[in-house]
């Protein structure tokens, strides 16, 4: 998953980045709305954590502009308004959620990962394919019940087949949502941690689809025990 903060208390910013990669997340901090929204029009998100109280602009002008050009990705707003005007002012910008300073950084995280999930059509916190679990909000795996264990490269690539489940995911779209903007992976990279997931995972779970890139499926095995246990 990765976040744009766009928040300029410095301080904060940096406080909570550090937690929310702490938990495995990818996060690119802004700290001016214009800095966002460059940021924001040039690379990709999964979602967006904004502040209101920016120095070049409220925040909810800017969110405004992005849903008015049909930037339609999760935006949360974390903010010290706490007046019901303000929550107001920022839902009918085109806010998904809304959090007041003080916070804790569980419920952001949590918020986050549920507004993602949801934006794939995921309702559940643990995302099923076949005999396959993912916990968005532990981060655990399991195969047909026994823990699986990842590096976290591997849980942030599989965490975004498994929101993209029977979608095939471009390498270049693997790229900037897994990836940091600052360390790109080689071109290899991606086929080698695929390869892995392949080897603790089973083969025929991960689809190359030679020239647009990755599937994740059921087996078929899998998928007719299913069907049969209905």
């Amino acid at each position: 998953m990765k976040i744009l903060l766009i928040e300029d208390d410095q301080a904060l910013s940096e406080a909570l980045a550090i937690s929310l990669r702490d938990a495995g997340l990818l996060v690119e901090a802004a700290f001016t709305g214009g800095d966002g929204d460059f940021l924001l029009r040039t690379e990709q998100y999964d979602a967006v954590i904004l502040d209101l109280g920016l120095p070049d602009g409220d925040g909810t002008r800017w969110l405004s502009q992005w849903r008015d050009d049909g930037i339609a990705l999760p935006v949360l707003v974390l903010t010290a308004r706490e007046r019901w005007s303000d929550k107001a002012a920022g839902f009918s910008a085109g806010a998904d959620d809304y959090v007041t300073k003080p916070f804790e950084t569980a419920e952001v995280l949590f918020r986050l990962r549920a507004l993602v999930r949801r934006s794939h059509g995921h309702a559940h916190p643990v995302l099923n394919a076949g005999d396959l679990s993912f916990d968005t909000h532990t981060g655990s795996v399991s195969l047909a019940g026994r823990p699986v264990t990842l590096t976290a490269q591997e849980s942030r690539l599989l965490a975004y087949l498994m929101h993209a489940q029977e979608r095939v995911v471009s390498r270049t779209e693997l790229s900037e949502h897994v990836y940091d903007r600052d360390h790109e992976p080689d071109s290899n990279v991606i086929d080698v941690q695929i390869s892995r997931l392949r080897r603790k995972l089973g083969g025929e779970r991960i689809v190359t689809l030679r020239g647009q890139g990755y599937r994740l499926v059921i087996p078929e095995d899998e998928s007719s025990e299913a069907h049969d246990g209905r």
